[in-house]
């Protein structure tokens, strides 16, 4: 039975142009987000989901930042399957991954998420939803906050079967948030990210820099043939897709602890930290101060 946290009444104003989908693994398609902020023209279709399709049955890994986008990546997966869907799999928190739920509720179809979940975005469900209205004004309307009806525990690894294809979900210790979940598919070698990796887009701490790193670590060392990052397209093979999002964080890591060491304000660390990834990613401007602070604040009592 799903539950609906917080709802924005009524339907969408408009809908979205038909998606694109890229079969990346045989059963695996993806939609690719725009590395933009989220506005009226997009409608909230920022992250990178799609959907895996199974001898029975479909799971949607992300239905998205809206309504509107979840009700376009449905009228996609129809275009490929007619097989109903069983699953829909949420990989952390954040409102551009999950606000789509809502095109797939139907009998049968359980939500999926980390066990932190409903208490992490039960504590952002208002704001989460008051700026989606104020990016999307009537836009955004029909787009809910849906709790989970299958939890995974920290550490912990379910296993769902589509028939014919098993795919199994762990969930991680605090990194990106504290309730990153990834998706792998032991035929295919395909690994769902979620925001463990930005490809292009400045990488996001919401959790612990410390933990997101290791997780990185154990991520590396997994036997993925294919990966879907959680923003933008990464081409390069496994584990290389995960060097330029490393190297970012060791940077924010290694020039936030210097400047601790030199007695710097949070402010004058904000100021000074990690500038020279400047280039390198999109939304820099946006999201790499946010980074600093956050570790400086983890950093600061070591």
């Amino acid at each position: 039975m799903v539950l609906a946290l917080l709802r924005l009444a009524a339907a969408p104003a408009t809908e979205l142009p038909d998606f694109d989908v890229s079969e990346v693994a045989p059963g695996h398609y993806v939609h690719v987000g725009s590395l933009g902020e989220r506005t009226p023209d997009n409608l909230g279709d920022q992250a990178n989901i799609g959907f895996i399709v199974g001898e029975r049955c479909v799971a949607v890994v992300d239905p998205g930042g809206s309504l509107a986008v979840g009700e376009a990546l449905r009228r996609a997966m129809r275009r490929v399957t007619s097989r109903p869907v069983c699953h829909v799999i949420i990989t952390h928190f954040h409102p551009d991954h999950f606000f789509g739920a809502a095109a797939f509720r139907e009998p049968g179809v359980s939500i999926v998420a980390h066990a932190s979940y409903r208490k992490s975005v039960a504590v952002r469900a208002r704001p989460f939803l008051n700026a989606l209205k104020r990016d999307l004004g009537e836009q955004a309307r029909g787009s809910e906050i849906l709790m989970p009806d299958i939890a995974v525990a920290a550490g912990d690894e379910v296993v769902l079967d589509l028939g014919g294809r098993t795919l199994r979900l762990r969930a991680w210790p605090v990194a990106h948030t504290d309730n990153d979940l990834t998706v792998f598919d032991d035929e295919t070698g395909t690994l769902w990210l979620g925001d463990l990796l930005f490809a292009q887009h400045t990488p996001v701490i919401d959790g612990s820099v410390l933990g997101f790193l290791r997780v990185l670590d154990t991520l590396a060392a997994m036997p993925v043939r294919r990966h879907v990052p959680g923003h933008g397209r990464s081409e390069e093979g496994w584990p290389d897709a995960l060097s330029a999002q490393r190297d970012y964080l060791t940077l924010v890591v290694r020039e936030t602890r210097a400047a601790l060491r030199a007695r710097k304000t949070i402010e004058e660390a904000v100021d000074s930290v990690g500038l020279s990834e400047a280039g390198k990613w999109v939304a820099f401007d946006v999201f790499h101060r946010r980074n600093v602070t956050a570790t400086y604040a983890e950093l600061e009592w070591e």
